[in-house]
């Protein structure tokens, strides 16, 4: 029973959060704690050859402005923001071998963002940048491992709790 309830739990928690708001950036939500769920992602990213080579926490570096902008300063109330910025050689090299142009997606990150017990991860397309370019179809496998990394995240994070 306690794995049906983790099951269903996963599938709902999955399918409430994976709509996006455009085909460009992929999102997904999960009712979770913030360190578990990044360092779950991270962890799944690296095990699929996404190596993270830079974490920026943004909403550390925004707060400083807190004084400054008043009361235009997070307005959505976000509790944490931080991103993981990543890569493959083997895809960038694929990337620039079939257009150039497209390696302005390299690397390429997610973003994290927490609020009210809520973790939402959010992430650009590359296969959406890359249609009808000479690389689009590299570019929907890489997109394809960037979104089976964040599941298989969310998957070990919501694993942990439960």
């Amino acid at each position: 029973m306690k794995i049906l309830a983790r099951v269903l739990l996963l599938f709902f928690a999955m399918q409430s959060g994976s709509h996006a708001s455009s085909n460009t950036i992929y999102s997904s939500s999960v009712k979770a704690d913030f360190e578990q769920t990044y360092k779950h992602i991270y962890r799944a990213l690296e095990n699929n050859r996404l190596f993270v080579v830079f974490e920026p926490d943004i909403g550390a570096n925004l707060s400083t402005f807190a004084k400054r902008w008043g009361e235009d300063y997070n307005r959505n109330k976000l509790e944490r923001l931080k991103s993981m910025v990543f890569c493959n050689a083997w895809y960038a090299n694929q990337v620039s071998n079939k257009a150039v142009n497209m390696t302005a997606m390299c690397p390429l990150h997610i973003t994290l963002t927490y609020r009210e017990g809520m973790t939402s991860i959010y992430f650009v397309r590359p296969d959406a940048i890359a249609k009808g370019s000479k690389a689009a179809s590299i570019a929907h496998e890489l997109t394809e491992l960037v979104i089976k990394s964040i599941k298989e995240g969310i998957q070990s994070a919501l694993e942990e709790t439960h």
